[in-house]
């Protein structure tokens, strides 16, 4: 079906030429006129000769012409609340001001109780590789795509493209409403109609489960592991297990491999640090059903990561159900994490031998930076024109032949999702993003401000303040150390000495 230029009246109000592409579903219209008049779709009625238009199909819609005028009702939401803060406009800002301020995401608008969704979306925007499969995906909005996996990477695109281009809060509708349509549990209401809080790493945890189903994986050649979807390459880890029972010495082991996009961060009374929590999560006995002993036995189940990914997501397990309360209590018990992960301890020996010549370049690196600093070089200000120009190297992050992984298990946190509150289906969800240096952003729903990194690490827990819930660390880079050039900056200083 074409596109339409049509025109809209809303009361005394007339829009003219808005576009009205019936290739898509309807919601995409509605949403184009929520952005004119403030009308949420849920509470607009949109008629054409008489006939209301439905927001998943165009079915019943005839003689759709260019200038045909549809007649809209609907009442707009109260305008949201002055800030308390006074604006300060680009032309009133130092230019270094201009400069810290100009690449801010921008925030997300609340739709009622919708933090959780926010949270997630803006830890994952972190993610450079995910924006560009996204942008390079084919998934668009139709009558049939709007639920299921391709509604929600088409959603996803649609929303981070919009945030590229503005600095302004933007409202998330046509995301939410595939996340709903997707998932309708997450559509639920409590008192007044308002949707309930839903938990932010189960909302994380589908997203990239849809994800993994429609966006495939990148490289072809027959050297490369093959890996279907671009979320197990980029995001995806691998433990080889084993489980032995310990009731019985002629059972045999059983092996196996486990693949995940989450390590768990298990949280108990001696637990004080991360890396703690997640080894105790490699060991474990567990109750099932012995073939030998013909009952049930215990078996000691024992995993190593066989396969890091670039990006590792860690999740903190700090709600656990109460029965009685009927709740998902939480876990309030200050647990630090490092701004810096090294993943080596965890790993498998195989995959230790594995990651030691990518860790060798970091180890080489800062032996040669501590060289250059010994022989009294100003390195930084020597080479500070220079370094400006020119773009600094890189060192590969993953293993040639196996795209989206980590070759030395080096870390950097980049994101953080935090809660604040008694329960997961309540309380509050923020995520903290990496800006550049020690800057981070506080996405708090539309509201950002800027933190620094002692206050990401205060959010380990231990009160009611915002607390970790996931985390998301990328690779750590190391930079190729030109020996050329350093050889080259020796030459006029031998000359100069003849």
């Amino acid at each position: 079906m074409p596109v339409y230029k049509v025109n809209v009246k809303w009361g005394k109000e007339k829009f003219s030429e808005i576009e009205c592409n019936t290739d898509e579903a309807p919601l995409i219209f509605k949403s184009a006129l929520y952005s004119l008049t403030g009308v949420v779709p849920e509470r607009m009625k949109v008629m054409v000769k008489g006939k209301a238009i439905g927001d998943d199909s165009w079915s019943g819609i005839k003689n759709l012409k260019n200038n045909i005028t549809m007649m809209m009702m609907g009442s707009a939401s109260e305008l949201p609340p002055e800030p308390a803060e006074k604006t300060q406009f680009i032309e009133d800002m130092t230019e270094s001001q201009v400069n810290q301020a100009s690449d801010y995401p921008p925030g997300l608008h609340n739709l009622g109780n919708t933090c959780y969704m926010a949270a997630t979306l803006q830890c994952l925007k972190t993610v450079p590789e995910l924006k560009d499969k996204l942008e390079q995906s084919s998934g668009q909005f139709t009558r049939q795509s709007m639920v299921g996996s391709e509604g929600i990477c088409a959603a996803m695109k649609q929303l981070y493209k919009e945030m590229d281009t503005t600095s302004e809060p933007v409202t998330p509708l046509v995301m939410l409403k595939v996340l709903h349509m997707t998932f309708p549990r997450f559509a639920e209401r409590g008192e007044g109609g308002v949707f309930q809080q839903q938990d932010a790493n189960e909302c994380w945890t589908e997203i990239m489960r849809m994800m993994s189903e429609y966006l495939p994986g990148e490289g072809s050649t027959s050297t490369e592991t093959v890996r279907k979807s671009f979320i197990e390459q980029y995001f995806g880890g691998e433990n080889t297990t084993t489980l032995k029972c310990s009731e019985s010495e002629e059972e045999p082991e059983a092996k196996s491999i486990e693949k995940w996009t989450q390590l768990r961060c298990h949280i108990n009374t001696d637990v004080r640090y991360m890396q703690l929590g997640l080894t105790m999560g490699l060991k474990e006995n567990i109750e099932k059903t012995s073939p030998t002993l013909g009952r049930n036995a215990v078996y000691v189940k024992t995993s190593n990561v066989n396969r890091l990914p670039s990006y590792l997501t860690i999740n903190f397990i700090r709600f656990f159900y109460k029965e009685k309360e009927n709740i998902n209590a939480k876990v309030l018990k200050d647990i630090k994490f490092p701004m810096e992960y090294d993943a080596f301890e965890l790993c498998s020996p195989e995959l230790k031998e594995k990651l030691t010549p990518a860790r060798d370049l970091f180890e080489n690196l800062r032996q040669k930076k501590i060289e250059k600093e010994l022989s009294g070089k100003d390195i930084k200000n020597k080479h500070d024109e220079k370094d400006e120009k020119k773009e600094v190297k890189y060192e590969p992050t993953s293993f040639p032949d196996d795209i989206g992984s980590s070759n030395s298990g080096y870390y950097e946190l980049q994101a953080v999702l935090t809660h604040q509150g008694r329960s997961s289906s309540s309380g509050h969800y923020v995520a903290w993003v990496k800006h550049k240096e020690d800057n981070w952003i506080k996405c708090d729903d539309e509201k950002l401000s800027i933190v620094k990194d002692e206050d990401v690490l205060r959010l380990s827990g231990g009160g009611d303040w915002h607390v970790a819930y996931t985390l998301l660390y990328g690779p750590k880079r190391c930079e190729v150390w030109e020996e050329a050039e350093e050889k080259k900056e020796e030459v006029p200083e031998m000359e100069k000495m003849e």
